[in-house]
């Protein structure tokens, strides 16, 4: 188990993760990263995830390779005795606990919040569900699903009447998010009580907490927010745009920016023209905006506007795939790539966490382990645990 005189901001704790799929796994992951041990229990054919594929390396799935490095794994038959009594030893002894089943299903087992707040009072008990714990517990949830019943879908795409999904599943990220700040936030209570909490997130909050200006537009001025393909309903230009050659994005966020990308677009006048004075002036005739710039932007390709305007100070670029953004990562020196510690070669190669810390910076120590991989080493561990000491 984890050395606790690493020098690595989690390093002393203990998590018990029982959640599956995403949303737990990349919170888990997460505070895995900064240190902490965790613990994945898996039932029988293991978390979901490593069955999702194509692609696969070694055949491991990649979707369950990228969100659960840096844990060990144990399979568990909770509807086996022996192994139910494994799986509340380790909630017993753990300082975090993460799971993602539909509400009222850890309580079967006995290994619901008020239960193990009994044995283990300063447990910070974690769930994630899809739509909460009241009238939306026996609701499943997977991100798709989520998108669409939260709104996600009506803002993208290239028109209100193409509802589209966003091609990651940013539900399930961001509920795995909110879920990490919430358990680092609990661990900073219990610092100063010595009492742990319940941290409850669910996918349906979470995004229409993330939908920001959107969810905001309505909330506040009662106005419904449409698709309005890669444009911004608060702003222009800020959207997709031809060139001669190819598509260049346009992020033009104030007056002064627009008069920058004018003078380089060789067309100074149109920022004092009445339609285009302010940014509320061009949303309203953004498509006639369109047609000024796209005429401006045809002699030369995305490729020369993508080099050329951001040195002018205009926000500006191509439309990357994802091997073009991770070479631009790179090239910007951000290192979007590591490898884990444990020598793994292509099962160890994991996407870099945006986490960045000077004093205790995050560890990409092993690879994702295969099912079960560390049962025996669990189990003796359990077995020879002294009270009080909870890593070894």
């Amino acid at each position: 188990m984890t050395n606790p005189d690493t020098p690595h901001p989690l390093s002393s704790l203990m998590v018990v993760d029982f959640s599956r799929v995403l949303a737990g796994p990349f919170c888990t992951m997460t505070l895995g990263d900064l240190g902490a041990e965790i613990v994945k229990v898996e039932r029988p054919g293991g978390d979901d995830t490593r069955a999702w594929g194509p692609p696969f390396v070694d055949d491991e799935s990649t979707y369950y390779l990228g969100v659960n490095r840096n844990k060990r794994s144990i399979m568990l038959d909770l509807r086996e005795a022996e192994d139910l009594r494994t799986a509340r030893t380790l909630a017993e002894r753990a300082d975090v606990l993460v799971e993602n089943f539909r509400p009222g299903t850890m309580a079967r087992f006995g290994l619901d919040e008020p239960t193990m707040r009994r044995v283990n009072p300063a447990l910070i008990y974690c769930s994630i569900s899809a739509f909460g714990p009241a009238e939306g517990r026996e609701l499943a949830g997977y991100d798709l699903l989520v998108q669409a019943l939260g709104g996600l879908m009506s803002l993208t795409g290239s028109d209100s009447q193409t509802p589209t999904k966003v091609g990651a599943a940013l539900v399930d990220v961001l509920a795995g998010l909110f879920a990490t700040v919430g358990i680092l936030a609990a661990l900073r209570e219990r610092d100063r009580s010595g009492c742990g909490q319940h941290v409850e997130i669910n996918l349906l909050s979470a995004l229409l907490s993330a939908l920001a200006n959107q969810s905001a537009s309505y909330v506040l001025a009662g106005e419904i927010p449409r698709a309005v393909g890669n444009g911004h309903a608060s702003i222009a230009p800020y959207d997709t745009y031809a060139t001669g050659q190819g598509t260049i994005v346009l992020a033009v966020g104030n007056d002064k920016q627009f008069g920058l990308l004018c003078d380089v677009l060789g067309i100074p006048d149109l920022p004092r023209d009445s339609r285009f004075r302010t940014n509320e002036l061009r949303v309203h005739n953004r498509a006639l905006l369109r047609e000024y710039l796209e005429r401006a932007l045809a002699p030369n390709s995305a490729k020369y506007w993508s080099r050329i305007l951001p040195e002018f100070g205009v926000p500006a670029g191509a439309v990357n795939d994802v091997a073009e953004a991770f070479a631009l990562a790179e090239q910007l020196g951000l290192h979007p790539i590591r490898n884990t510690e444990d020598g793994a070669r292509r099962l160890g190669r994991q996407v870099a966490s945006p986490i960045n810390l000077s004093a205790t910076p995050v560890t990409y120590r092993t690879r994702a382990p295969r099912l079960g991989e560390h049962g025996a080493a669990i189990r003796s561990w359990l077995t020879t645990l002294k009270a009080g000491r909870r890593t070894a």
